[in-house]
């Protein structure tokens, strides 16, 4: 059996990932092929997942390579963990909508920058799921852990012809808070979560068989550290009855209120970790740790290597599903998939999240129902979103672009409807070497800028670092810090401080 992983150079992730799978003993002599676009990171993520391998004493030579053919040949799995236009055009999907007012958090779901994100994704999963179709092994199965997740998904199930399963790990983080200020163990309390992405419902929360929904707001509430940390999460599940899945800063974005108002950010978010609302928050951290794992290398592998022991495996669904699927193991996790009728009060096309076991007849999904009629509702508010941006992304559609700019539940409490549409010409622009299939509208949005500028029309940005911005370290000032440093550049689940 083969596994390919693309975006292999992402260092928390696919280290991690692959980890994972080799703990499986009946995985000791799979082939594993490393695929990425920068040579330098893929080189020193395959040196340190090499040694983890030799250290291990399992006879496993990685394939890196930077030919996505020769990665997806014959491969039964595709692991995707990229990012695309890395760095670079994620730090104009953050400063472009701020220059407007539009101040992101994450900026990798929904929201301005989400849904430039996905546009980028559409565009090389295009090729993608061509190569896969093409070269890999029949019935190929692609786990995709790029964002945004629910778009790719949907993107690659619709029109790119591969089977694809979106995977996070947002529900397990959530599921572990829920347990700890419960007073239990994780082990220990039941969840049926479902939604979408990002903002997926705790629907039901057991122990022994006892329903405690009726119990954790208060839980929630006197918890000192989650009251401080989680003010957005705790306010949604006032409102709407269940708490969702995602962190402070992510559920921000994806809904009109918090976010609205700079001057009012601070009410809603705290800075003691990024996550908790920081405006930029995964950007920064993101830099700090490339900029980090690139200078400090060399002492990385000076540290122990991994260890390939069930006790350090991790909750990340991918390896789970693999095993599952190869051995007929049965493994209960949440995933996203094309609804199909699962939950019967959102649109049978949109991608949910939603239980699944899986084994080795492959992965089931029972029906959930309908979800509680406010959480569905704030469901819908994003997914019509992601419709629009997934079809625009297909088909290189301004228009469809436009209108999910228009319907995101952030930008238009924010801005009205011209500044939008200047703000997405300016993205397009800025963003245009990934986003071929717009290669006919950005000299058109290039002269209306041109012409709005020449007229007077033109929107004047707004000159601000945002409401909660922190700055980004240098490497000489990680270095007082380097533990902490290289815990950030390693860490496959940025959901946790």
């Amino acid at each position: 059996m083969k596994i390919a992983f693309i975006g292999a150079g992402s260092i928390g992730f696919t280290r991690k990932l692959l980890s994972d799978i080799l703990t499986v003993p009946e995985f000791r002599n799979i082939e594993v092929a490393f695929m990425d676009i920068n040579q330098r990171n893929l080189d020193m993520v395959t040196q340190l997942c090499q040694r983890d391998i030799e250290a291990n004493g399992l006879d496993i030579k990685i394939n890196a390579t930077l030919d996505r053919r020769e990665a997806f040949r014959d491969a039964k799995y595709v692991i995707s963990c990229v990012r695309i236009g890395m760095l670079e055009a994620f730090t104009k999907d953050i400063e472009v909508p701020l220059r407007y007012g539009v101040d992101q958090c994450v900026g990798d779901t929904l929201c301005a920058g989400g849904i430039m994100y996905g546009q980028r994704d559409i565009a090389a999963f295009e090729g993608f799921c061509r190569d896969i179709r093409e070269v890999a092994a029949p019935g190929c199965m692609l786990l995709n852990y790029s964002n945004p997740c629910a778009m790719v998904t949907w993107y690659c199930n619709k029109y790119g012809g591969v089977p694809t399963v979106g995977l996070c790990h947002g529900v397990q983080g959530g599921h572990a808070l829920i347990a700890r200020v419960l007073g239990y163990e994780q082990k220990d309390i039941d969840i049926i979560c479902a939604g979408i992405n990002h903002m997926t419902w705790y629907i039901s929360v057991k122990h022994k068989g006892e329903d405690l929904n009726g119990k954790l707001l208060a839980a929630l509430e006197a918890d000192p550290e989650t009251a401080r940390r989680e003010k957005v999460r705790i306010d949604m599940m006032r409102h709407f009855g269940y708490f969702s899945t995602e962190s402070n800063g992510h559920l921000s974005e994806y809904v009109p209120w918090y976010r609205k108002h700079t001057e009012n950010i601070h009410k809603y978010i705290d800075l003691g970790v990024w996550i908790d609302g920081e405006t930029g928050g995964y950007l920064r951290v993101c830099t700090e740790g490339r900029n980090w794992f690139e200078t400090d290398f060399p002492n990385w592998l000076k540290e122990p290597p991994f260890e390939y022991k069930p006790e350090k495996r991790s909750q990340e669904h991918g390896s789970h599903i693999i095993e599952a699927l190869e051995t007929g193991r049965v493994y209960r996790g949440h995933f996203n998939v094309v609804n199909n009728g699962c939950i019967t009060n959102l649109p049978d096309d949109c991608v949910v999240e939603v239980p699944g076991y899986v084994d080795g007849n492959g992965i089931s999904i029972p029906k959930v129902g309908d979800l509680p009629l406010g959480p569905a509702a704030c469901c819908n508010s994003n997914i019509s979103v992601q419709r629009l941006a997934v079809e625009a992304g297909a088909y290189g559609d301004i228009t469809l672009l436009r209108q999910a700019m228009l319907l995101d539940p952030l930008t238009g409490a924010c801005l009205e409807p011209d500044a939008i549409l200047q703000m997405t010409d300016e993205m397009l622009i800025e963003e245009a070497e990934w986003l071929p299939q717009y290669a006919k509208e950005i000299p058109r949005a290039k002269e209306r800028i041109a012409k709005a500028k020449a007229e007077g029309t033109y929107i004047q940005p707004i000159i601000t670092r945002g409401a909660a911005r922190l700055h980004t370290k240098t490497v000489d000032e990680m270095r007082a810090d380097r533990e902490a440093a290289t815990r950030n550049a390693a860490a496959a689940d940025k959901n946790k401080p």
